[in-house]
């Protein structure tokens, strides 16, 4: 991954914030992309470590892997922002459902989930790859282990491969979770977590997979 150049769309948001902020720390080139250029430059300023802001379709245009992190509600319309800019790359979709005020339901949508919905706007130029759905954007932002999961949705294995390694680099575990129809699980397991952040005043709670687990062969 030497060179790469990840684009956070939407990383004017909490959990881009935080995704893009692990990931230059960690020594990623990362650009934060927003609707507005100089909310991104604001935010780029703000959280330092060579972060560059700049708007969402310039964002998508100059980066290699591009990862997409807006609410259930923006969704078509900041993919139709970037679609003439991804063809040809990894999208990572962090899309959750949530449907307010009913947000502690599972609401996925017609297509079975937010990342199958992504795929079909995007179509099939793109080698779609989904995680980050459980993951406390406001721990994230934390110098603090998370203490959760991600799990990694696609039919390309060697694209989830890169997205686990970027998990593992931000201080997570990333797992391999199988093909992208799976992702409606992660999706569908954020609604469960907020219900029980609620009803056990739980700070955040995340997912972990217990057992000893022993990386799978390239």
């Amino acid at each position: 991954m030497s060179g790469q150049v990840i684009g956070v769309i939407g990383g004017t948001g909490n959990l881009g914030a935080a995704i893009a902020w692990r990931l230059a720390r960690a020594g990623r080139t990362v650009l934060i992309g927003s609707r507005k250029a100089e909310a991104a430059q604001e935010k780029a300023a703000e959280l330092g470590h060579g972060l560059v802001g700049m708007a969402n379709a310039d964002a998508a245009a100059q980066a290699d892997l591009i990862i997409v992190t807006v609410p259930f509600s923006a969704q078509e319309a900041t993919l139709a922002d970037i679609k003439p800019h991804v063809v040809g790359k990894i999208v990572v979709d962090t899309t959750v459902p949530l449907v307010p005020p009913k947000v502690m339901r599972v609401q996925l949508p017609a297509e079975g989930s937010a990342a199958a919905r992504a795929q079909g706007l995007l179509g099939e130029g793109v080698t779609m790859v989904s995680g980050f759905h459980n993951v406390a954007a406001h721990k994230l932002a934390q110098d603090i282990d998370v203490g959760c999961d991600v799990l990694v949705f696609g039919d390309d294995k060697a694209a989830r491969a890169e997205v686990v390694a970027l998990a593992d680099a931000m201080g997570l575990r990333g797992l391999h979770a199988g093909a992208l129809v799976n992702s409606a699980a992660a999706e569908a397991m954020t609604s469960i977590l907020i219900f029980m952040n609620k009803t056990y005043k739980v700070d955040g709670a995340g997912i972990r997979i217990t057992g000893e687990l022993i990386p799978p062969a390239d």
